[in-house]
């Protein structure tokens, strides 16, 4: 486990800035392991020169409070050159699996950026659709900048559709967890069975639903 007091360095970047190249997505992903809801993912392109206070408070999104998210994805907004997000929705999470679809909306988010980047630092995953050089890191939300802020932005703007399903699909509570599986959701689940929105695929779901048809 990755010490939740280390700031994510430029280091990676630097490295590859050293070998001529300029465009660096740093590319994240949030809601892979949730119950219901879309799988998105963020790619951020960032200046070699960053300036501003917020540097300092730059975590993995994980590790920081949504006020503080909300603010740190304004400022990388504003900041980067360009960035992108991509969204895979719960259907094609329950047809073609998890990681495909995690997959498909990283690439979808690479997809939007422009100028197009030369390069990608990726946390934990390659993707091999995608004809670029690239690096996957493992922690690289904890260990990346670039990554790190393709997190914030990536669990800022899924926290935001959540919101707007919990109004969509009420009952579950999504609009406070997000669809991750917590106690509360696993309840509401097996009282109400599955919405639209659940990846039927997933091991507590398929649950829910046994003990929702007894």
């Amino acid at each position: 486990m990755v010490d939740s007091r280390l700031k994510p360095s430029f280091g990676e970047e630097k490295r590859l800035r050293a070998q001529g190249y300029e465009l660096i997505a740093g590319v994240d992903e949030v809601g892979r392991g949730a119950l219901a809801g879309p799988v998105v993912a963020a790619a951020v392109v960032l200046p070699r020169q960053l300036k501003g206070s917020w540097l300092k408070e730059v975590r993995d999104s994980k590790q920081l409070t949504p006020a503080k998210r909300e603010v740190l994805s304004q400022c990388i907004r504003k900041a980067a050159v360009t960035l992108g997000v991509g969204v895979v929705e719960c259907e094609v999470i329950n047809s073609d699996g998890i990681i495909k679809a995690t997959r498909l909306a990283m690439k979808r988010a690479i997809d939007k950026l422009s100028p197009k980047p030369q390069c990608l630092l990726i946390d934990f995953m390659r993707l091999p659709e995608v004809p670029l050089p690239q690096k996957g890191i493992v922690d690289g939300d904890s260990l990346c900048f670039s990554i790190a802020c393709a997190s914030i932005v990536a669990k800022v703007a899924r926290d935001k559709m959540m919101v707007k399903l919990g109004r969509l699909y009420p009952g579950y509570g999504l609009a406070e967890h997000k669809g991750y599986g917590t106690r509360e959701h696993l309840t509401c689940l097996q009282r109400l069975g599955p919405s639209l929105i659940h990846r039927r695929n997933f091991q507590p779901v398929k649950e829910a639903i046994g003990e929702f048809q007894r």
